[in-house]
């Protein structure tokens, strides 16, 4: 049978040919609503605790939020990332067959739960719950061809240009700019 097709390589191709076209027929007429759920649905608890280094941030905003989402429905685990700058960043874990909104309405209402416990401070400045994902979809780098630009004018310019028009794509849940910080203005005030 390997023969054949060596022999006659123009009618491999043909057969090939038609198994892609036929491929792509069938890819393009299925609905999206049957594709299976690959990736378990995050959510991400973000909170700021002014002032307050990571032990400090561990033990009085994590904890108390951890706690109240203990139990909540087809969660599979959760973790905390608590930085020396008073930032918290909770993520939680759910099954891959629950419904994102659902979680987020579930984690959201756990979180409202333990507010009273937080620091005031961290209840002004405000805890967000949101939809996430641990990978990131898209990676976009900035360069400059002919070396002009270094790499804060590039983040300023991602910051300023693309932040926003990416944000307002559907589906589209963050945008994080690496490398190089922001343009900032410092005014030293004197008596």
């Amino acid at each position: 049978m390997s023969k054949f097709f060596i022999n006659r390589p123009i009618v491999a191709m043909v057969i090939a040919i038609i198994m892609v076209i036929v491929g792509v027929v069938s890819f393009l007429s299925l609905p999206v609503a049957q594709y299976p759920n690959i990736v378990p649905p995050e959510i991400a608890i973000n909170a700021t605790f002014v002032g307050g280094d990571a032990i400090t941030v561990e033990q009085s905003v994590a904890t108390p939020i951890e706690q109240q989402l203990s139990g909540v429905d087809h969660m599979n685990y959760m973790y905390s990332l608590n930085a020396s700058n008073g930032s918290m960043k909770e993520t939680v874990n759910f099954d891959v067959a629950t419904d994102p909104n659902t979680d987020q309405v579930l984690t959201q209402m756990r979180v409202l739960q333990a507010q009273s416990q937080l620091p005031s401070s961290v209840q002004n400045y405000g805890v967000t719950v949101a939809k996430s994902t641990s990978a990131p979809l898209m990676v976009i780098s900035l360069y400059s061809p002919t070396g002009q630009f270094d790499s804060k004018f590039l983040a300023n310019y991602s910051y300023i240009n693309l932040n926003d028009p990416i944000l307002r794509v559907p589906g589209i849940g963050s945008v994080s700019v690496f490398g190089a910080g922001q343009y900032a203005l410092r005014i030293w005030v004197a008596d």
